[in-house]
């Protein structure tokens, strides 16, 4: 079984929560979690967000059972296209949402194995008995810098322009979606975030806190929350937690959104 919660918070210094965040049980065992942060300004990015939450969970409410792996993949990249067409039209017809986008990294799980598809720097992560393996690659132009050579990983951390996307959802007509699978073994933890978490909180940290097998699910999250917190708190924090555990052990699936000032 999946056990779930997600936690969003303003922040220190931002006046509006543009990150949006859900996580919803699907008929026939499918899990759907999606993260996403807006940008272009306070109603254009919590609109974007938003936007883009309510149409890929529109869109995948309603799955047959047993889609295969590559059906998964077809239409939660399907989704995030749709979303991506909604939100470029909205743009488009008001003045006010002129130039709004917003991340996406999303998840759509039949049972413990599917897929994730994301756009931007939101990002998601895998923790196994504390070893993190991060499962996506940021669409940033600082990242593109590093991959070709150009700057230092160091460099990377605290380049001034290190929040430049170069490929965001609606904010032009075509975009691609990056789409891989993941599976979860009994005890694993899949991390969704916005990067209000990946920014001021190191990997290593991550891995300490949902690594630990005495902690709830709902106390990683928060911890997660409160270590962004502590760091700073210069962004808006949106965390999403996905654990893998055996039925047998007798846990109840939990989950929820709290937003915390």
């Amino acid at each position: 079984m999946i056990n779930t919660v997600h936690v969003s918070h303003v922040g220190r210094v931002r006046q509006v929560n543009e990150d949006s965040v859900l996580i919803r049980q699907l008929e026939h065992g499918y899990t759907l979690g999606i993260v996403a942060d807006g940008m272009g300004g306070h109603l254009a990015g919590d609109t974007a967000s938003r936007l883009a939450v309510q149409t890929v969970a529109e869109d995948l409410s309603s799955l047959e059972p047993e889609i295969s792996m590559d059906g998964l993949r077809s239409v939660l990249g399907d989704a995030i296209l749709h979303a991506n067409e909604v939100i470029y039209r909205e743009a488009s017809t008001d003045e006010r949402l002129h130039n709004m986008g917003t991340t996406i990294v999303a998840v759509l799980l039949r049972d413990c194995e599917g897929y994730i598809g994301h756009i931007g720097d939101s990002r998601a992560y895998k923790v196994s008995a504390g070893q993190v393996t991060r499962l996506t690659d940021d669409h940033t132009l600082v990242n593109e810098l590093f991959k070709s050579g150009q700057i230092t990983e160091e460099e990377l951390e605290s380049h001034p322009r290190k929040n430049v996307l170069i490929r965001a959802l609606g904010t032009d007509v075509d975009v691609s979606v990056e789409l891989s699978p993941v599976a979860l073994a009994a005890g694993e933890v899949l991390l969704l975030c916005s990067d209000g978490l990946s920014n001021p909180v190191s990997r290593e940290l991550i891995g300490q806190i949902v690594g630990s097998p005495d902690l709830p699910l709902e106390d990683k999250a928060d911890r997660l929350l409160q270590l962004a917190l502590l760091a700073g708190g210069d962004d808006n924090i949106t965390v999403a937690l996905f654990e893998h555990q055996e039925e047998a052990a007798g846990n109840v699936q939990r989950g929820g959104i709290h937003d915390r000032t």
